[in-house]
């Protein structure tokens, strides 16, 4: 639950960075690599970093350039990438200019109401949980994993 718009914005930056090494990891010829068949791959969880922040800004009454429902997940990492970081960076300059007393306001979120500054938090939760999938699915892939809060066991 954020009270200050300044501490989002620094935990947010922090974690879309996070994100954003994570996908600059994946190759488009890795994009498909899941778990098991039919689960979620490296390239839909990137996407749907993507068209959930937009969903969660959104319902949190900020301008954020997610993608429609409608819209295909991009085929090349690059274009997921160039869309993540649109979000990446409307967050920074949307809630940056929130005051206190918005972060309280209640706002309709998943069939409810939740306060925007909860709501905030959740758009960090989802992209950690997410993250922590990926970097799963890289090692998977026999891919390198990138630093995301720290050294990795490959920068061992």
């Amino acid at each position: 639950m954020y009270r200050v718009a300044e501490d989002f914005v620094k935990d947010w930056a922090i974690s879309s960075k996070g994100a954003l090494k994570v996908m600059q990891a994946i190759p488009d010829d890795k994009m498909h690599i899941a778990i098991v068949d039919e689960h979620n791959s490296l390239g839909w969880l990137s996407w749907h970093l993507v068209s959930v922040a937009g969903a969660f800004g959104h319902f949190a009454g900020l301008q954020i350039p997610g993608p429609g429902p409608d819209m295909p997940q991009p085929e090349t990492m690059a274009g997921i990438i160039e869309k993540y970081e649109m979000v990446r960076e409307a967050y920074k300059k949307e809630a940056a200019a929130l005051t206190e007393e918005q972060l309280l306001e209640e706002v309709p979120a998943f069939g409810g109401m939740m306060k925007r500054g909860e709501l905030l938090g959740k758009v960090i939760s989802h992209q950690t949980h997410h993250i922590g999938q990926m970097t799963v699915l890289l090692r998977q892939a026999g891919l390198a994993v990138p630093p995301v809060m720290g050294p990795t066991k490959e920068m061992q």
